[in-house]
């Protein structure tokens, strides 16, 4: 039966909907971070048929029932990315994954290849169409919609583009398994590739390692050379011609709101911790200011310097507001403002004193320096340091090679890596 005739939608079902803010997880304290930022939901990888397979510590499918647990206490979706292309070789394994996800509560999969589209519809589980699919249009989120509720539109559609295809959903009633209208994700910020939706074959060629099967190698990222037939040589004037800037619209979404996407989706799997936390909690407050009508230039330069700080190319709005590729970093790396340096871990915490024991390993501490505490169940942590003791004495620096006690405001776990938290020179 055809989607644009099946029965009517409540009026209720397309207003109001509130922002879903979807954030990465590479590891299990990115994936405490995603919470601790105010995700609605996370995505994540297990196995190597995900588009970050070397990039992140994936997880396993064994971390499956702890990761469901954990989302649901939080009331957090969980979607595991199944987005590579797939060889016949991968279908096994890509169907014990999916069998997977069904056994353990897991909400969706992310997938562009018809093999495990198909085969997750068959298996009753949730499917959301990757940004791999390249959806460009009202009639490709019709096709998918027999299969999927939620589909993430191609990564060079203007505002314009993308708001007319939200509009169609709702004149032509498209609606997905579960019979709600359709969702539209759109990135809202990280990085971006030079390829369209992706889809690039520089590694492949250079390295034979597949950015569509989640091996890329950056190839792109680095400055290049131009030389003729003749062995004359030219340095390119922007050395990094194929590394753009990463994706940021904190500062027109309102804009990127009006178009009616409901979920955005934030880059940054194989970034960090402290990374992930920033831009979740960045994005969460201004999609609420954006609903309450609050949204302000004066928030929008303090998000984008807190944006600034942690790893990012440099910003920019991408193809949404009708700019062709071409802005593009200056640095191999990089542009953040501040920086972590790793000075010891935690040996142990005593939460009735909000103490925690400390090997310095490397560097070492100053009283009024910032730390990063990052952990599985910590998350990231910025404690103040009220006190720092050594053998019961109280000092103002500790070195390498010492333990020393902090008397510290938040809770942290054996194990947990500690950093100084400093400008980057």
């Amino acid at each position: 039966m055809s989607t644009s005739i099946q029965k009517q939608v409540p009026e209720a079902d397309t207003k109001n909907r509130k922002t879903e803010i979807m954030a990465p997880a590479g590891d299990w304290a990115s994936l405490k971070a995603a919470f601790q930022g105010g995700a609605g939901s996370v995505y994540f990888g297990i196995e190597q048929l995900n588009m970050r397979a070397r990039s992140t510590n994936n997880f396993t499918m064994e971390d499956l029932p702890d990761i469901a647990e954990l989302a649901k206490k939080e009331n957090i979706r969980t979607y595991l990315t199944l987005n590579t292309v797939l060889y016949d070789h991968d279908l096994p394994l890509m169907k014990r994954i999916i069998d997977a996800v069904k056994n353990n509560g897991i909400t969706a999969i992310i997938a562009a290849d018809q093999a495990a589209i198909s085969y997750a519809f068959k298996k009753g589980v949730e499917v959301h169409i990757s940004t791999q699919a390249n959806i460009s249009n009202i009639e490709m989120v019709e096709f998918y919609s027999h299969f999927a509720d939620v589909m993430v539109l191609a990564r060079e559609l203007s505002l314009g583009q993308v708001k007319k295809i939200v509009e169609g959903v709702k004149e032509r009633n498209i609606t997905g398994p579960s019979g709600k209208l359709i969702k539209i994700e759109v990135f809202a910020h990280g990085a971006l590739c030079m390829a369209v939706s992706g889809k690039c074959y520089l590694s492949l060629h250079t390295y034979n390692s597949s950015a569509n099967r989640g091996a890329c190698k950056q190839n792109c990222r680095h400055a290049y050379r131009v030389t003729n037939d003749e062995g004359e040589e030219l340095m390119v004037d922007n050395e990094y011609i194929m590394s753009p800037k990463d994706l940021c619209t904190i500062d027109f979404l309102d804009q990127l709101l009006d178009t009616g996407a409901e979920v955005l989706k934030l880059e940054g799997r194989g970034r960090s911790p402290e990374y992930v936390k920033t831009v979740t909690r960045c994005y969460k407050e201004a999609s609420d200011a954006v609903a309450d009508r609050t949204y302000s230039k004066e928030k929008v330069e303090n998000w984008k310097n807190n944006l600034a700080e942690v790893y990012n190319r440099g910003f920019w709005g991408g193809y949404y507001l009708g700019k062709r590729l071409g802005d593009w970093s200056n640095v191999h790396g990089s542009a953040a403002t501040k920086e972590k340096r790793f000075i010891g871990k935690v040996l142990h915490y005593y939460p009735k004193a909000k103490v925690a024991h400390v090997r310095i390993k490397a560097g070492g501490l100053k009283k009024d320096d910032k730390l990063l505490i990052i952990g599985k169940k910590t998350g990231v942590a910025k404690p103040l340091i009220s006190s720092v003791w050594v053998e019961d004495t109280p000092v103002d620096e500790v070195r390498k090679g010492n333990d020393c006690t902090l008397k510290i405001d938040c809770e942290v776990e054996e194990g947990d890596q500690i950093y100084v938290w400093e400008d980057k020179n």
